[in-house]
């Protein structure tokens, strides 16, 4: 069951541009947007991600002095459940229109909560909304940060508003929100097991089991389904997941086959771990660099597993030459395990396994920001940023904002002109110094203030 994400509530009187700011932060045109006041009536959802912060987010009816009976009265009651049940509330004024008595009042009743409040002075684009945002300091709610939802203005000071507030130790995954190295150790690993067809997979389960629980045979693409089984390996749980073979969408041509594919997919999606096994007798294909990239983009921890090994001739060429391969048609995560395995006999299985939890291990790492800052700026003195154009790019700050998978954001001045290069630098130097490894490590550059700046 998924976990609940942190909840941002959007409120603010009628017409000040919450539902644009809705839009923004989910990244579609969910909320309806017009210039009458009152067009959102009931709390609209969503998923928002900003700068790899995940929350849901919640678009609220325009606060409004009514009677509860009446159908105003009853969308402020609405506002002012959502604002209660939320983790922040983002109070958004015009800034254009200065500070008005209705945006008083609702000040007024915010400052009652225990809610903590972001006061968001929209529309300031340009100097028209330069007298509004001074005069919202008089509501009591701190500094105002200036906004445009329209145009996209203001969302790195937003980012560092809300970190705080909803920031996540493992917050997109499952029920492992916030889990210590002990809760960690005693929650079930998620692992599933994809690859082309025939790849032996249902074998490799009905081994980890010590049953026959999956049909097998020669045939291809007996498994249509993606299976979700618990068992226990040395006393620690396992939720494996077996899946229906990938192929190239080409081939997908039968509609079972095709929902099939979907259904790997969503079993990627609900992994912690994914095994991609490979038929040792064939040896690395296209296909398979597609799969891994596949799994590397939902930003899942990958073993790449060589079944079949026990059928082999010249087993170290092979080995060595399906590494090579992988670090180069791979190079997004050089080093990710490459093991062989048996299926059949049930050799390798062991040691499959106890890199499986590693590897979920470094999946679900987080390091504090003092030692990451410690290491960037050790990382940045060795090898400055480059000065294209005699410009000097200056990176200022990195912190983690979460993990599973591992994700970062940089501040800094000029950060659209820092090469590729420089950012796999970067990232290269979090897996290897900071004790990631060969999991996914996702890196955002973000122009912005340092918030632990005092100046």
């Amino acid at each position: 069951m998924a976990s609940a994400l942190p909840v941002v509530a959007i409120i603010g009187r009628p017409n000040v541009g919450k539902s644009t700011l809705f839009n923004r932060l989910v990244g579609k045109r969910l909320a309806l947007v017009d210039d009458r006041p009152g067009v959102t009536r009931d709390r609209r959802e969503g998923e928002a991600n900003l700068l790899g912060l995940e929350f849901r987010i919640v678009d609220t009816a325009g606060f409004e002095e009514e009677d509860a009976q009446t159908l105003p009265g009853r969308m402020r009651l609405q506002t002012e459940a959502a604002a209660q049940g939320a983790d922040v509330a983002l109070f958004v004024i015009d800034s254009r229109a200065g500070i008005t008595p209705l945006d008083r009042e609702i000040a007024n009743w915010l400052r009652s909560l225990s809610t903590p409040i972001i006061l968001l002075a929209n529309k300031s684009e340009g100097r028209a909304g330069e007298s509004g945002i001074f005069e919202s300091y008089s509501l009591g709610l701190g500094d105002p940060i200036p906004f445009s939802a329209e145009h996209g203005e203001g969302m790195d000071d937003l980012f560092q508003a809300l970190l705080p507030h909803v920031e996540r130790e493992d917050d997109a995954i499952d029920e492992d929100e916030d889990m210590d190295e002990e809760a960690l150790a005693r929650a079930p690993l998620k692992l599933a097991i994809v690859g082309r067809p025939n790849a032996g997979k249902s074998t490799l389960v009905n081994r980890m089991l010590g049953e026959d629980r999956m049909i097998t045979g020669p045939e291809a693409g007996i498994t249509r389904d993606s299976i979700s089984i618990d068992w226990l390996w040395h006393d620690r749980p396992v939720r494996l997941i077996d899946t229906a073979g990938l192929r190239r969408r080409a081939k997908v041509d039968d509609k079972l086959e095709r929902l099939s594919a979907a259904d790997t997919q969503r079993a990627i999606d609900f992994a912690e771990v994914v095994v991609l096994l490979l038929d040792a007798t064939r040896g690395l294909e296209a296909q398979d660099l597609r799969i891994a990239d596949q799994i590397f983009a939902e930003g899942r921890a990958m073993i790449i597993a060589l079944n079949k090994w026990d059928t082999v001739d010249q087993g170290s060429a092979l080995f060595q030459g399906v590494r090579a391969a992988l670090d180069e048609g791979f190079a997004q995560v050089k080093g990710v395990p490459l093991l062989t395995i048996s299926a059949f006999s049930g050799k390798g299985i062991d040691q499959l396994l106890e890199v499986a939890f590693e590897v979920r291990e470094a999946w679900s790492k987080r390091v504090t920001t003092g030692q990451l800052n410690r290491w960037f700026e050790g990382a940045i003195t060795k090898n400055p940023p480059p000065a294209p154009g005699g410009k000097r790019i200056k990176l200022r700050y990195v912190t983690q904002i979460k993990s599973r998978p591992p994700s970062f954001v940089v501040f800094g001045n000029r950060v659209d002109d820092l090469p590729e290069s420089y950012r796999r630098y970067l990232v290269n130097g979090i897996r290897k110094e900071l004790g990631f490894g060969a999991v996914p490590v996702r890196l955002t550059l973000r122009g912005g203030k340092n918030p632990y700046d005092k100046k």
